[in-house]
């Protein structure tokens, strides 16, 4: 990924990451947030741009003397130096990391694996137990999750604009639709679909706790295998498109296939704009529903 700090500093020798160990007060970025400094490149940012020009020199000046830990804004010693947010800012920088252990982490993160990084107090980084990013014994955990990944089903407009939408986003998705001209569609931007033959959800996708599953049909009876299947799943968020109506009628299909379990995890009408109609609506409504979800 081109704006990914861990796989930046992989691919230059004498990378510098810079993290946010500590906040006091509002931030623009949240705890454990990272950048990478690879020569003149830099890849993502800790602040509105007040900081990073700074921090750019301070990486020079840990490449030649070791990691730093520095404080911006609240509690600095620098006056000249103060975040519009009115807020505190610790960062650390951890000159040439291990390629072994980004190399490790990639690998991991390549799998879907929830991964986390241990600074310590002397500011040595390494692998750790997965867990929530923050302050632990002996120094600073970053809890690293795989991103959202969305499972879209269905054909039409809605599957089309949703599907775009995502990968505009930057998110991993996978489209499987019954129909040709929904899938020509959606190959005409690039976005990774196959054709669906029969109602059913493919063995061969994995569903984990960090994957959506959304369906968009009109032609309901194509749902319930597909959904039967996605409960049994880790899925963060699993929503059918549809009416109040069509999500009773959906329930009472699923109960008569003998699913009892999870049902109230099924999302139906799905969006955070209620009774949204426009497909371009509708999409960006369902994703900022899953998004909230997946936090």
């Amino acid at each position: 990924m081109p704006d990914d700090p861990l796989a930046a500093a992989l691919d230059c020798p004498d990378a510098v990451l810079a993290v946010i160990t500590g906040i006091q007060g509002p931030s623009y970025r949240p705890l454990g947030e990272m950048m990478a400094f690879c020569g003149d490149r830099q890849v993502g940012t800790l602040s509105s741009g007040c900081i990073e020009t700074d921090l750019a020199r301070y990486a020079r000046h840990a490449l030649l003397g070791g990691p730093l830990r520095l404080r911006y804004g609240e509690g600095s010693p620098w006056f000249d130096l103060q975040l519009p947010c009115g807020g505190g800012l610790e960062i650390s920088l951890i000159p040439r990391p291990c390629p072994r252990l980004l190399s490790e982490i990639a690998t991991a993160r390549a799998s879907r694996q929830h991964v986390a990084l241990h600074i310590s107090d002397t500011l040595a980084l390494r692998r750790c137990e997965a867990g929530p990013t923050g302050p632990v014994p002996g120094g600073f955990r970053i809890g690293i999750k795989p991103p959202p990944r969305f499972l879209v089903f269905g054909q039409g407009p809605e599957a089309v604009v949703f599907t775009r939408l995502v990968q505009a986003a930057g998110y991993p998705l996978l489209l499987s639709t019954p129909d040709r001209a929904t899938m020509a569609q959606v190959a005409e931007s690039g976005c990774p679909v196959r054709l669906l033959h029969w109602p059913a959800l493919p063995t061969d996708l994995e569903i984990d706790d960090r994957t959506a599953v959304i369906l968009f049909f009109h032609d309901h009876d194509w749902e319930p295998p597909i959904l039967a299947r996605a409960l049994e799943s880790a899925a963060f968020y699993i929503g059918a498109q549809g009416s109040r109506r069509a999500r009773d009628a959906r329930l009472e299909t699923l109960k008569a296939r003998g699913i009892v379990e999870g049902l109230d995890r099924l999302r139906g009408p799905i969006g955070l704009i209620p009774s949204a109609r426009d497909p371009k609506v509708l999409a960006i409504s369902v994703l900022a529903e899953a998004l909230e979800a997946a936090t």
